[in-house]
């Protein structure tokens, strides 16, 4: 080391001849200090950074859940507030009105104890109506009784009487009243079965009579309501005496009943026979024609 010291040099001292400055020359750009350098953002902590992402992600979602309910709130009010319910809605039920009201018993009706209909009795001598459509056939009667020749459908049940006999007992304000003995088939069993409800369909077809085809309101007198046999096969027979009163016309009670034959189909047989008071005197053929059917 060296403990010599010397001047400082003329050059280098402030304000003096020899002062320091920019240096020029022609050609050479002046010297421009370079931009500052941006401070870098401060740097965000772990727990901060994970609050705004779940900031973030909740909104997202508060999103698409505003959406959904947007939608399903459309489809309730155009679907009436059922939105799904062509999907909820039971089956229709496409059975018959009698098969829906009167389902078919477990045991076949009859009055024999094994469920066999007995044998059919003998044929009845003389000429009879046949009804092919509802499997029966029964006495024919002469004058003044003449062949049905329309399709009747009348009451709730629309029972079609296209097969049978009548005449006409008098005019009144509202058309002609008649006498009849006429016969139908009816769906009342459950599609391929061919077991009835015997009780429950002769009494719903007895039930539709009396308020249907009458005058109301009207008084019944109940005269026969149980299960038989005719012509050997299960049946159910009603018969009453309906009172009534009706503007213009004469007849004010009349002798009904209503049978209900199993014939071994989906479709039962009805036969209706009615005579009013004014006629009594045909009041045995209820009994009689009852007594002449046979299956077919």
């Amino acid at each position: 080391m060296s403990d010599s010291t010397q001047p400082p040099a003329a050059w280098s001292r402030p304000g003096g001849a020899w002062g320091s400055g920019t240096v020029t020359a022609p050609g050479v750009p002046p010297l421009v200090p370079p931009p500052p350098t941006p401070p870098e953002p401060p740097r965000v902590a772990g727990p901060e950074r994970r609050r705004r992402q779940m900031l973030i992600f909740g909104g997202i979602a508060g999103a698409i859940l505003a959406v959904g309910l947007v939608v399903i709130l459309i489809i309730g009010l155009s679907s009436e507030g059922d939105a799904f319910g062509s999907a909820a809605d039971a089956p229709a039920d496409l059975r018959p009105p009698l098969a829906q009201m009167c389902p078919a018993p477990t045991v076949a009706p009859s009055a024999d104890p094994t469920g066999r209909p007995s044998a059919p009795p003998p044929a009845v001598p003389g000429e009879r109506t046949t009804d092919p459509d509802a499997g029966i056939s029964y006495k024919r009667y002469g004058a003044p009784w003449v062949p049905w020749d329309t399709t009747w459908r009348a009451g709730t049940l629309e029972v079609p009487y296209r097969v049978g006999q009548h005449f006409v007992t008098e005019q009144y304000s509202a058309g002609s009243y008649h006498a009849s003995i006429l016969s139908a088939a009816v769906p009342a069993a459950d599609n391929d079965a061919v077991t009835v409800d015997l009780k429950c369909v002769g009494r719903q077809v007895a039930a539709d009579v009396r308020a249907e085809y009458y005058p109301q309101p009207n008084t019944v007198e109940p005269l026969r309501d149980e299960m038989t046999t005719l012509g050997g096969r299960p049946a159910w027979v009603s018969e009453f005496r309906l009172h009534f009163q009706a503007a213009g016309l004469t007849a004010t009670d009349e002798l009904s009943a209503v049978a209900v034959i199993d014939v071994g189909k989906t479709t039962a047989a009805v036969l209706y026979v009615s005579i009013p008071g004014t006629h009594k005197q045909f009041d045995y053929v209820i009994d009689d024609v009852l007594k002449s059917v046979r299956p077919i």
